[in-house]
């Protein structure tokens, strides 16, 4: 036992001083980032309190497991927790079974892993509108199951949503590791699912939207909000067909009883989301 300990201390200090730790010990940098090290100098790492047990070491190559095994780690807590300010470089590590210092490879600090987790959240939601899309044909109710699966992705998952859409985890962009460019591109994909879906309408005059893009932009803010809103709000008089009437008017939807098209759309059941 006291080789083990005089062991794991030796690949500690290893491990701490490849991130900047001075001969007198460890600096502050690092106790702030969450890296699990003594408590004060001259404290042996065999003294600091237990961790998870260490995990198996990836075999060469398997660096890109490591990375995903943050990410799920951190989405995990999200999860568990519901605020992403307790998830951190150690909290990750503790979940995951390794040292903190050992995250340095794959991400800076704790802003770029939220922005990983946050970029999947993004893929994933523009899976889930194309689902719904996909089980629809006509135009119209496309658009509405789009916009009916956007709402159950907020709904399901709250952790991630909020912190899909910034927080307490979003970096300065003048200093930071995440840059303004990064933030930007984040919702293409699911933007352009909108897009698409609403210039279909428009050609199968359904729609007399005259500038797709502002118009989706728009319907997105739309949804948004009423996202928003029914996750703070414990007791509001919500119309049965708010989303209807959020839809058809930021789409621009005929048929929405103006008297200008056929009958307005049904609702559509939303799907549940998977994890």
């Amino acid at each position: 036992m006291e080789n083990s300990s005089s062991g794991v201390a030796e690949t500690a200090e290893t491990q701490v001083t490849g991130v900047g730790a001075g001969d007198a010990g460890v600096s502050a940098g690092a106790r702030d980032a969450g890296v699990d090290v003594p408590h004060a100098a001259g404290e042996s790492v065999a003294e600091a309190p237990a961790r998870t047990p260490a995990r198996r070491r990836n075999r060469r190559g398997e660096g890109a497991k490591l990375r995903e095994e943050i990410v799920d780690a951190a989405t995990a807590i999200l999860d568990e927790e519901g605020d992403e300010r307790l998830v951190t470089l150690r909290s990750v590590a503790r979940r995951i079974g390794i040292a903190a210092p050992s995250i340095y490879p794959h991400f800076p600090d704790q802003p770029s892993i939220m922005m990983a987790v946050v970029r999947r959240e993004f893929e994933a939601l523009a899976g889930q509108l194309r689902e719904a899309r996909d089980r629809e044909v006509d135009p119209r109710e496309r658009l509405v199951a789009i916009c009916l699966a956007y709402l159950e992705v907020a709904r399901a998952h709250p952790g991630r949503y909020r912190t899909m859409f910034g927080g307490l985890w979003m970096p300065d962009l003048d200093t930071g590791s995440i840059t303004a460019e990064e933030l930007m591109s984040l919702g293409n994909e699911p933007l352009e699912v909108l897009v698409v879906a609403l210039e279909a309408c428009v050609e199968a005059g359904q729609a007399t939207s005259d500038d797709l893009f502002a118009d989706a932009v728009a319907l997105w803010m739309g949804l948004h909000g009423l996202a928003h809103q029914r996750s703070v709000t414990r007791a509001f008089p919500w119309p049965d067909d708010i989303e209807l009437r959020i839809i058809g008017a930021l789409a621009h939807l005929t048929g929405t009883g103006d008297g200008t098209g056929s009958a307005a759309p049904q609702p559509v059941t939303p799907q549940p989301v998977t994890p």
